[in-house]
């Protein structure tokens, strides 16, 4: 029988009280005028146990809390931090843009440099929007989807995220998983029905749902490597079996890469598995830290927009420059120094990631790691994890405790078993060796318990 992660972590409740006095407080004022205390569901840290630190300030690879507490982060504002916190290229380029606005609801040449620099890296992207969040990336491209194919239906894979918009919440990740709801309430029946949601990495699947809606599919959209069930790789041949399906029954392939792109790869999961799909949505570093979501693809699709089509999609603030100068500091980075940021970030997250699983092999710990690049999960699972059903199975009980005890130890990880860790640019051997160490930490306490 495998070691459990001890119940009694580094530092008990009461002598972390004074630890996070500050924090704490802020969280029983924040209830006061946010469900929860919280903006997103998965900060209030309900999967793992305790209270969430209030965070006051970062630097690099590290995040400072109210009370002075100072963490290695391994969330990085759940992706877009791949340079690192407060880079100061993106910094000094916010700076910049705000002296003359913060916004203007009018175009700027900031807005086609930035996407100019997206285009060489996504040839599958011709033309494209912005947007303020993934959600409307991804809500917009199925619009386009549907009016491209005038089809009604789509398939989604279970324990993939694409957004909170009304027919994407069918077995979602992210939050959804963290808590366990099999969707959401209040969306209607009726909407909830045009989502067919599938098993990841299964094409006989695919194929069967075809052959059983015939000529009512308008797409197919999914994570090319899921992030939000925890890190889940895609199966050789399966992004190209998708490919492939969909082109035979007429149906569009969006490809989701709010998470991955410009993540795994300079041009994400189409460059690393040689995609070509008709539609992509990006997001997280594509902002730099600041709001913004990208749709795009063919231009035989994208010119069904308006004004040029009779697809209307809108936001006022698209396009907000403040966000398309830390996108384009970011990205232009990222563009020109390629050829050691990613090498760097794969040898960085390698050795961690492997570290973490040799040091709990040593201590009998059950655990799986997946891996792509610089996001990856430890699944508190005997594995392999290829799909959300082998996912849940994982032990979020051991996992929340290991998160509170590496917490204890200064490293804040992701808080839930279903979503990605991420690096940046700014981790090192140091910050690696420091997290190993403080895992050796919790997997003995767990044997000692």
């Amino acid at each position: 029988m495998c070691a459990e992660i001890g119940k009694a972590e580094i530092g008990s409740a009461e002598n972390r009280a004074p630890k996070f006095a500050r924090s704490r407080a802020l969280q029983q004022r924040a209830e006061q005028f946010f469900p929860g205390g919280v903006n997103s569901p998965v900060r209030a840290f309900r999967a793992v146990g305790g209270s969430p630190p209030f965070v006051e300030r970062a630097e690099g690879a590290a995040l400072i809390d109210a009370d002075g507490n100072r963490y290695i982060d391994y969330f990085g504002s759940w992706g877009p931090m791949i340079l690192g916190h407060a880079f100061p290229p993106v910094v000094e380029a916010i700076e910049r843009a705000a002296r003359n606005s913060a916004s203007f609801g009018a175009s700027t040449a900031a807005e086609a440099d930035l996407a100019e620099r997206i285009a060489a890296c996504y040839p599958a992207i011709e033309k494209m929007r912005f947007v303020s969040s993934g959600t409307e990336a991804t809500m917009s491209a199925i619009r386009v989807a549907r009016a491209a194919t005038n089809r009604d239906l789509i398939i989604k894979f279970e324990g993939c995220y694409h957004g909170h918009a009304d027919g994407l919440l069918v077995k979602a990740g992210s939050g959804v998983a963290t808590f366990g709801i099999p969707g959401s309430a209040g969306v209607p029946e009726e909407i909830a029905r045009l989502t067919l949601a599938l098993p990841y990495n299964n094409l006989d699947a695919v194929e069967a749902a075809f052959a059983a809606h015939p000529n009512s599919i308008a797409a197919v959209i999914v994570e090319p490597i899921v992030g939000n069930a925890g890190c889940i790789l895609p199966a050789h041949g399966y992004l190209a079996g998708l490919r492939s399906i969909t082109a035979n029954h007429g149906a569009l392939l969006i490809v989701d890469e709010v998470m991955t792109g410009f993540r795994v790869a300079l041009g994400g999961a189409c460059q690393l598995y040689s995609l070509n799909p008709d539609l992509v949505t990006l997001g997280k570093i594509v902002g730099g830290g600041l709001p913004v979501g990208v749709f795009g693809g063919k231009s035989r699709f994208m010119d069904q927009l308006a004004p040029l089509g009779p697809v209307y999609q809108a936001g006022t603030l698209s396009g907000n420059p403040l966000a398309m100068a830390a996108g384009l500091a970011t990205v232009s980075y990222l563009q020109d120094q390629a050829g050691e940021v990613y090498p760097r970030l794969e040898a960085t997250a390698k050795a961690l990631a492997d570290g973490v699983a040799q040091a709990a092999n040593q201590a009998g710990v059950t655990l799986t790691t997946n891996r792509a690049g610089s996001m990856w999960t430890w699944f508190f699972n005997p594995g392999p994890v290829n799909d959300y059903e082998q996912a849940a199975r994982s032990d979020t009980a051991a996992f929340g405790r290991f998160h509170r005890a590496m917490l204890d130890h200064g490293i804040w990880l992701p808080p839930s078993q279903f979503e990605a860790a991420f690096i940046s640019t700014a981790h090192g051997d140091a910050e690696v060796q420091a997290t190993i160490a403080a895992a050796r930490g919790a997997f003995a306490t767990a044997q000692a318990s």
